[in-house]
């Protein structure tokens, strides 16, 4: 999902909108909500809060820098690993877009999986959305995953996967369930296994 519905709430104001649109299907409007979704996931909810923030500036950034960053660059946060992913026209542009990532007070990484190709078509993009509804029923259905601890984002048909995995086994499961789904090319994983001692560095 492009993120078009947030240019309303920036023309508002930031008071107006607690929390961006950060990728496909996945808004969560104001604090409220970002909380009780918090309390469930394994990381916290002073993590989900900050990483709400987190969001919000690094949208506003692209969108203050322009209209196509904004429109073309996804981005997800986890404890301040900011995820951007997307197509741009210009190798200029995948840069600036993790510029401005960094930009963003509290920002602990930043994976810049943004590709350059000048358009992506209608059926590529339709094509991109199935792969992730997909994949995240899959991960919904298996009662060996906690799908609540994933983000899912595909482009071109790579999944892109970012999260905490309780085990190994379980993020095995999740990049295996993603590999077997038709059209899928490539699994690029950014998860890490709950007690990655990089989660508190």
């Amino acid at each position: 999902m492009k993120r078009w519905a947030l240019l309303a709430g920036l023309s508002l104001g930031w008071g107006a909108l607690a929390v961006g649109l950060g990728g496909c299907g996945e808004a969560l409007v104001g604090m409220g909500a970002t909380v009780g979704v918090a309390a469930a996931q394994e990381r916290s909810v002073g993590d989900a809060v900050d990483d709400a923030a987190i969001l919000a500036n690094v949208n506003h950034h692209l969108l203050q820098k322009s209209q196509h960053l904004f429109a073309n660059v996804d981005v997800e946060v986890l404890e301040g690993r900011v995820l951007l992913t997307g197509n741009v026209r210009q190798p200029d542009d995948r840069v600036e877009a993790a510029r401005l990532a960094w930009r963003t007070n509290g920002v602990r990484e930043v994976l810049n999986e943004v590709g350059v190709r000048d358009r992506t078509s209608l059926k590529d993009y339709a094509t991109d959305t199935w792969i992730t509804t997909q994949l995240k029923a899959r991960l919904l259905r298996d009662t060996g995953v906690s799908a609540i601890n994933y983000t899912v984002e595909t482009v071109n048909g790579v999944v892109y996967l970012l999260g905490i995995a309780q085990s190994q086994e379980e993020l095995d499961r999740v990049t295996g369930h993603a590999r077997n789904i038709k059209s899928v090319t490539k699994v690029v994983s950014h998860v890490v296994l709950k007690d990655d001692p990089k989660r508190r560095s």
